[in-house]
């Protein structure tokens, strides 16, 4: 009997029950939570799944990452920046630079839109955290999850602050169709959302091959620290416009891309238990987070009125919101909230341009502060 007693407390003890707080129970709950927004209201589902499911694995046996595990090596290649990397070549893969290319300007309003992470940078000084935590922090306000994580790994954050910048990230990734509007209507008056603009030109074949070309011998001779990212985006931008590798351009953009996002989605959700996320830290860099892509909203707005300004009109100050890095939601929201002014107004392809040009803004600022801490 006593050998019964003896076996059924041992069992009773390896039960996840015996070995979990409140705290897990709340991140439990947040994970449901992801996953109702991924599933039922469909916001980034393909990022929001794989990342609520490692973070309810993760809360329900906080060993999952230990070393050793199946997790942990798949979190490796976050901290050595390979899948950030790899999501850059499937990025560059799907996009459609055209849009850049026939409209150049667009690369200052990407460029404006940045000012929210430099500004993150030393509102997290002045919430005391150091100077790296600060940058990697600061990358949240471009709205791109890969950076994020590129940069947090690259700057040693990657035992203490990777978790909650990625999943932050990820989520104003998400939400960027909830959070911009109201920024974009406030600046804005209803007479300039209902500007029309005029139909980009035609882009050669020969201007998209040599764009990618062209843009990595001048970002990476300028920004070395900016090889992994910028030189993969336009790699497979590259495979994209060839046109001579389609089953590199397919794989990069399909396969390979999708596998990535499960392993880093996964991985990252595992780093986010209750013991690392639920802190002050971690509600100091949600606040940041959300602080930096409203004033990067912002700034990509007002620089877009002072275009439209400056070409009596003919610039839709809208287009300015999607300077942000997150492609291609942020141009689908300047079409939406454009639409909303005028059903017949079409704006998505001239919001391509600085989401695009945010895309390489976000990677050189990421590039920018390694090279400022001699991180390579």
């Amino acid at each position: 009997m006593d050998y019964i007693w003896t076996t059924l407390q041992n069992l009773a003890g390896q039960t996840a029950f015996a070995n979990l707080y409140w705290g897990n129970f709340v991140m439990i709950a947040v994970a449901c939570f992801f996953l109702v927004l991924a599933i039922k209201f469909g916001f980034e589902p393909l990022l929001l799944v794989p990342i609520s499911f490692g973070m309810l694995l993760a809360n329900m046996f906080p060993g999952i990452i230990a070393e050793g595990g199946l997790f942990h090596f798949f979190y490796m290649l976050d901290e050595w920046s390979i899948l950030p990397s790899l999501i850059f070549l499937g990025v560059g893969a799907m996009t459609d630079f055209g849009p850049l290319i026939a409209n150049p300007k667009s690369f200052l309003l990407g460029a404006a839109a940045q000012f929210g992470i430099y500004s993150a940078y030393f509102f997290a000084i002045l919430m005391g955290f150091g100077d790296k935590a600060a940058a990697a922090i600061s990358i949240i306000g471009g709205a791109d999850g890969p950076t994020s994580i590129f940069l947090a790994g690259k700057l040693g954050m990657g035992g203490t602050l990777m978790g909650p910048i990625a999943v932050a990230a990820y989520s104003y990734m998400a939400l960027v169709p909830v959070i911009q509007p109201p920024v974009m209507k406030l600046l804005t008056t209803e007479k300039e959302r209902k500007i029309k603009m005029e139909q980009l030109r035609p882009v050669s074949k020969l201007e998209r091959i040599l764009f990618p070309v062209v843009v990595t011998i001048v970002v990476v001779l300028i920004l070395p620290t900016t090889a992994p990212l910028v030189g993969m985006l336009m790699l497979g931008n590259l495979f994209r416009e060839s046109g001579v590798v389609k089953q590199l351009t397919e794989t990069a953009s399909n396969a390979l891309m999708y596998i990535v996002v499960i392993l880093l989605g996964t991985s990252v959700g595992a780093t986010t238990t209750a013991q690392s996320f639920l802190n002050l830290d971690t509600l100091k860099i949600v606040a940041l987070g959300l602080i930096a892509f409203i004033i990067g909203t912002a700034a990509g707005v007002l620089f877009g009125k002072l275009m439209c300004l400056a070409t009596h009109g003919k610039v839709n100050p809208l287009i300015g919101s999607a300077g942000v890095s997150a492609v291609p939601m942020a141009a689908r929201v300047s079409q939406k909230v454009g639409s909303e002014a005028d059903p017949t107004n079409f704006l998505l392809m001239h919001a391509m341009g600085p989401n695009v040009a945010g895309v390489i803004g976000t990677a050189v600022a990421a590039g920018t502060f390694m090279a400022i801490f001699g991180v390579f």
